[in-house]
């Protein structure tokens, strides 16, 4: 399915709505209001909405749950349980932001409502403010003391503040890079690989180890196995990628030649048999084909350390041909709440995590790819070009600026080694929303729904793309029904790669195959069995059932 076809294609004309919609009765509905008579008429109806959005919610159809809650409201806006079970709804559409609000209203209309309160402390963890969740926490155990769960998550949250002010005290300290250290302990032999290790190897050649194709297979076997590679191992792959994401500036180049196509993938999350699922689709990255990750490559899935040493593998021994972009995934305070740091942890110990978190701070935050070679078809009369006639493509994981005038040397130019974007804050602005903005379908800008970043109109993306020669741009960052979306007239593109999203969306992944002529194809596919292991295995104290 090639751009000349997608406007009439069925799959995209059956898309899920990429979010749900903030409902007017938030703004309309206050404690100065004087309370509107409902009739037993639209208490009855709303009783009925309210039952096939539970039906929704039970088949993990969370789009259609929220429109079901939202006509529920609307019919009579009183009732607690319909914004608490929105809110409930909306968390599961990662829109924590509009879950808040939902909350909040359903604990001013019932102030005893300990679900509600559960359900606020749940939007405040998933946004990292937790000072806020434990007041919240508190709140339920003071309206029933004897919910031992909500105390064992409130212990968890306390233990979680304190071990983020001891690091950040160690951070403010000046720990030595974890690359220079890593390679350090290496130097002075603390991290060889045990004689007793029986799987795949890496060659040595000149007393440095290369990686090979080889390598890369039986490494895929072990882990299939639930097997792990040598610490010594992990750090090599990991070192091997640095060297090259450190040369990169903040935006990297693609041209795509005559015969090459390049295929962006959205966020896999871990979901590491899914990963090699799409590999088998897309093929590895060589001289005719390259690959580039869009970013959240890991959190959330619990196969993500795989997924991670799978594609640094594949960026060590294919340069040239494989490419990674950041995603808001891939720095600390989300890899604390989403898995990654456990798992990491777990798995390789704490320098090998110091060693992840600092190389996620090199990955490039967008990729530029351009055509070379003039573009065919319908597209190529509205299409917006280059002054040689080219198509190029902006990726970026989340999306476009707080402001109008952005240039793509700005982009090229963004301080990002060593940076953590955070979800506020002076970073945040300078980066943070190419990593985190969601399009809407509103012009202009507006708050958005996650409470982190903002939403960028179509007005928005045409200026932009208008101003930087670009012809469109394709970012993930949120689940697509079908795998991915076509907004903005054409200008913006969604695609998300982890098909049937931690084990309870339902939704196909898919990726975008670009040619040199700039035409683009879509390429779906469904979610693939894995071993009986939940999202998030490694988040402790309870914490993971809150993050789903």
């Amino acid at each position: 399915m090639s751009d000349s076809s997608t406007s009439s294609s069925p799959s995209l004309a059956g898309s899920t709505p990429p979010s749900s919609l903030p409902s007017p009765e938030i703004q309309t509905l206050s404690l100065a209001d004087t309370p509107r008579e409902i009739s037993d008429a639209d208490k009855a109806e709303a009783a009925k909405l309210k039952a096939e959005a539970n039906k929704a919610f039970v088949a993990h159809d969370f789009p259609n749950a929220a429109k079901y809650y939202s006509l529920a409201i609307e019919k009579n806006p009183y009732d607690a349980t319909f914004w608490c079970n929105r809110a409930a709804t909306r968390m599961k559409l990662e829109e924590h932001g509009y879950a808040l609000s939902d909350a909040s209203e359903a604990i001013r209309l019932d102030p005893k409502y300990t679900k509600a309160y559960y359900r606020r402390a749940t939007c405040h963890l998933q946004l990292m403010k937790h000072q806020l969740a434990v007041a919240d926490f508190k709140k339920v155990l003071s309206l029933e003391p004897k919910n031992e769960t909500v105390r064992a998550q409130l212990v968890a949250t306390q233990k979680m503040i304190r071990k983020i002010e001891f690091e950040k005290a160690i951070e403010f300290e000046g720990e030595k890079n974890p690359v220079d250290r890593c390679l350090e302990i290496i130097q002075e032999g603390g991290c060889d690989v045990d004689s007793g290790y029986a799987g795949p190897k890496l060659e040595l050649e000149d007393g440095k180890y290369k990686i090979t194709e080889e390598f890369i297979q039986g490494m895929i076997e072990w882990f299939k196995a639930g097997k792990f590679l040598p610490k010594r191992y992990v750090w090599e792959i990991v070192l091997g990628a640095h060297e090259h994401f450190a040369k990169d500036e903040s935006l990297v180049n693609v041209d795509v030649p005559e015969g090459v196509t390049i295929d962006v993938i959205g966020d896999v999350h871990g979901q590491f048999y899914d990963v090699l699922n799409l590999y088998s689709l897309t093929g590895t990255p060589s001289e005719k084909h390259y690959l580039l990750m869009n970013g959240d490559l890991v959190d959330r899935g619990s196969w993500s350390i795989e997924v991670i040493l799978l594609a640094f593998a594949y960026k060590w021994l294919y340069p040239r041909f494989m490419f990674i972009n950041r995603g808001n995934h891939e720095a600390k305070d989300m890899n604390r709440t989403y898995g990654f740091e456990g798992e990491a942890k777990h798995k390789h110990g704490e320098q090998s995590y110091k060693l992840f978190a600092h190389v996620f701070t090199t990955l490039p935050l967008a990729t530029l790819i351009s055509a070379t070679k003039p573009p065919v078809g319908k597209e190529v009369e509205k299409a917006i070009v280059t002054e040689e006639g080219f198509k190029r493509y902006f990726v970026v994981h989340g999306g476009l600026f707080s402001k109008d005038g952005v240039t793509l040397d700005d982009v090229r130019k963004v301080s990002r080694v060593g940076q953590q974007p955070g979800t506020s804050g002076l970073m945040c602005e300078s980066f943070c929303n190419m990593l985190w903005t969601d399009p809407q379908e509103a012009p202009g800008r507006g708050p958005s729904k996650r409470g982190v970043g903002i939403a960028f109109g179509p007005d928005v993306t045409k200026r932009w793309c208008e101003l930087n020669k670009v012809a469109g741009i394709i970012r993930s960052h949120e689940v697509r029904q079908d795998g991915y979306q076509i907004e903005h007239d054409g200008l913006c593109t969604t695609v998300f790669s982890a098909p049937n999203y931690v084990d309870q969306s339902g939704n196909k992944g898919a990726f975008i195959r670009i040619d040199s002529e700039g035409t683009r194809e879509y390429i779906q596919f469904e979610a693939s069995p894995h071993p009986p292991m939940k999202p998030m295995a490694y988040l402790q104290g309870g914490m993971a059932s809150m993050m789903m």
